[in-house]
C-alpha cells in the first residue's frame, strides 16, 4: 500500500477497501501535481476504530511526510477536505494489532496555484520567473530586481524578470536541513527613491529543496521589507546506463537489451548535480516483469545496502558522482519476457560518514533516511533473453 502519485486526480484508499483493512499496516502515499498547482483532497468514506484515534488513523501532511505540517489527523466523524499550499501532499494509514473496518476512501485533484514568482528546480541551476505585471502593480520597476550578488544579472522580457541562479554560484548557499539538502538565493527588489523612501524592499528567498517538486509560498512583512519564500522541492537528476564490459567504456545503446541467462551485467548510475560534495550509492535494486508494480512479483538483488544476490557486487569509480555495480541476469527471467530493474540511490554530502552513503549494508527502515541524505528512485529496462537461450544458460 502507498507509494507515489503523480497523475492529476485520482483515488486513495485503505488496503482491501471496501473490505476490512490489515492488521499492522503503515501506508504513505506521496501526491505530486504539476508545478504551480494544489492538491485538493476530499474523503468519500471513512470507517476505522475511533477511540480518540489512538490505534487507527489517517494523517494528512501538508508537502513530503517527514518535513511538512501536519494537516489533520482522524479516524472517524464528517468528511474532511484539504488543499495543500504545495504541489505536493501525503497521506498516512495506520491500523494497529486489534479491530479492522472497511477503512477510507478519498479522491484528490489539482487546482491551479495563481503565483506571480515561479520556479523550477532544474539540473544545473534554479530557474526563477517574476510577472513584470506584478512588479508594476506594486509600484517596482523592472530595472531594479537583483540578486543578492548583484554581478548576476537577469534577463528582462515584455513581461517578465527571468533569472538562472546556479547551485554553486552568484552568491547561492547550501545548507542541510529535514529531509533536504538546500540551496537558496535571494532575489531584491528595491523601491525607487533614494533619498525619501515611500515602499518597502521586497526580498524573494528562492530555495530548492533536493527531494520532491512542489511549492510553499510564505509572505511575511518585516519593518522595512517584505519578504517572500518561495520553495521547490526538486529531485536530484539520475540516470542508470548499462555497460558491456568492468572497464566501463562503451555504453549499451539498445533497448530493449537482449541478453544471455548468467550473463554478467554492468551498470553505473550518474548523479547530474554541479554541486562537487555530494556522493552517490546504491541502496536497492529490485527487479519486475511489469515496471509499474515491484511488488506483486519482485527480486531483490541488493536491499538496504545489503546484497541479497550472490553475484551483485559494486566496484571503484572515478568520481563520487557515479556508482558502478554487476550482476548476473537470473532464472527469474526465464519464466518473464522482459524484466525491468528499480534502483533507489542514495545522494549523501561528501564526507559525512554518518550517512547510510559510508555505512554500507544497513537494517534501517526507509523512514530512518538522516537529513543529509536524499533518495532517488530510478527504472532501467526492459531486459530480455536473446531467442534461443535455455533457462540453463551459461556464464558469458
Amino acid at each position: 500500500c502507498g507509494g507515489s502519485v503523480s497523475d492529476s486526480s485520482g483515488v486513495l484508499q485503505s488496503p482491501n477497501y471496501p473490505g476490512s483493512y490489515p492488521n499492522d499496516a503503515d501506508c504513505v502515499w506521496e501526491i505530486q501535481v504539476e508545478n504551480n498547482f494544489r492538491v485538493a483532497l476530499t474523503f468519500r468514506d471513512i470507517v476505522m476504530q475511533s477511540r480518540m484515534c489512538q490505534h487507527d488513523y489517517i494523517e494528512v501532511y501538508d508537502g513530503p511526510l517527514h518535513s511538512s505540517p501536519l494537516l489533520g489527523r482522524f479516524c472517524s466523524g464528517s468528511f474532511p477536505t484539504y488543499v495543500s499550499s504545495s504541489n505536493m501532499m501525503s497521506v498516512r494509514f495506520h491500523s494497529d494489532s486489534r479491530y479492522s473496518f472497511r477503512g477510507f476512501q478519498a479522491h484528490y485533484s489539482s487546482i491551479p496555484a495563481g503565483h506571480n514568482t515561479t520556479i523550477q528546480c532544474l539540473s544545473d541551476y534554479m530557474h526563477v520567473v517574476v510577472s513584470r505585471d506584478y512588479l508594476q502593480s506594486q509600484g517596482y520597476s523592472a530595472q531594479r530586481v537583483t540578486l543578492n550578488d548583484n554581478r548576476c544579472r537577469p534577463t528582462i522580457t515584455s513581461q517578465e524578470v527571468v533569472f538562472n541562479i546556479p547551485y554553486n554560484g552568484c552568491g547561492t548557499i547550501q545548507e542541510e536541513s529535514n529531509d533536504t539538502i538546500n540551496y537558496s538565493n535571494t532575489i531584491k527588489v528595491a523601491s525607487s527613491g533614494s533619498v525619501i523612501k515611500r515602499k518597502k524592499n521586497i526580498n524573494l528567498h528562492i530555495s530548492c529543496k533536493m527531494l520532491r517538486k512542489s511549492w510553499q509560498q510564505v509572505v511575511y512583512a518585516a519593518e522595512d521589507t517584505v519578504d517572500v519564500d518561495e520553495y521547490e522541492f526538486g529531485r536530484y537528476d539520475m540516470n542508470i546506463t548499462f555497460y558491456d564490459s568492468p572497464a566501463f567504456q562503451r555504453q549499451v545503446r539498445s533497448s530493449p537489451y537482449y541478453i544471455g541467462l548468467n550473463q554478467n551485467l554492468y551498470l553505473q548510475a550518474c548523479l547530474h548535480s554541479p554541486d562537487p560534495n555530494l556522493k552517490v550509492v546504491v541502496d536497492t535494486c529490485v527487479a519486475s516483469p511489469d515496471p509499474r508494480d515491484f511488488n506483486t512479483l519482485a527480486y531483490y538483488l541488493v536491499r538496504n545496502g545489503c546484497p541479497r544476490d550472490s553475484s551483485y557486487a559494486t566496484f571503484y569509480s572515478p568520481s563520487s558522482h557515479f556508482a558502478r555495480f554487476k550482476f548476473n541476469a537470473f532464472e527469474f527471467m526465464s519464466r518473464h519476457p522482459s524484466v525491468y530493474l528499480k534502483c533507489q540511490m542514495l545522494v549523501c554530502r561528501l564526507g559525512d560518514f554518518s550517512s547510510h552513503c559510508y555505512r554500507g549494508c544497513s537494517s534501517r527502515a526507509k523512514r530512518d533516511t538522516s537529513s543529509s541524505e536524499e533518495e532517488v528512485d530510478v527504472v532501467v529496462g526492459p531486459l530480455q533473453l536473446r531467442e534461443g537461450d535455455a533457462p540453463s544458460g551459461t556464464t558469458e
